[in-house]
């Protein structure tokens, strides 16, 4: 089995909205749904193969492109010294073609 083929079948075990966490609320990602891009938080260990069948699954489109994100969490002092917010992971999604109402399928 080639690594392609057994990366897409570990992708097609898991729970697509384990891999989903939520749309992000922007500026930024409002103006891109008119180009047809969707913004989601995904988790920081999911790859492309796994965003791009998680959102095919959930909403039943088709999808053209993954970008993806990493974003280093900041560190942010507390009263017990210094802390850090999360690591988190950002997955734009290109669609060939539909829409997606985001804020009633997810979270």
């Amino acid at each position: 089995m080639t690594e392609q083929a057994s990366a897409l079948s570990a992708a097609f075990n898991k729970d697509p909205r384990d891999i989903i966490l939520g749309p992000v609320v922007s500026e930024k990602s409002y103006g891109l749904i008119d180009e047809g891009k969707y913004t989601f938080y995904v988790d920081t260990r999911a790859s492309k193969t796994e965003i791009k069948l998680a959102i095919e699954k959930i909403f039943g489109v088709k999808v053209a492109a993954v970008n993806t994100l990493n974003r280093a969490g900041k560190a942010r002092r507390t009263r017990f010294g210094t802390g850090k917010r999360k690591d988190t992971k950002r997955a734009i999604v290109t669609l060939k073609s539909g829409t997606i109402d985001i804020f009633t399928a997810v979270g």
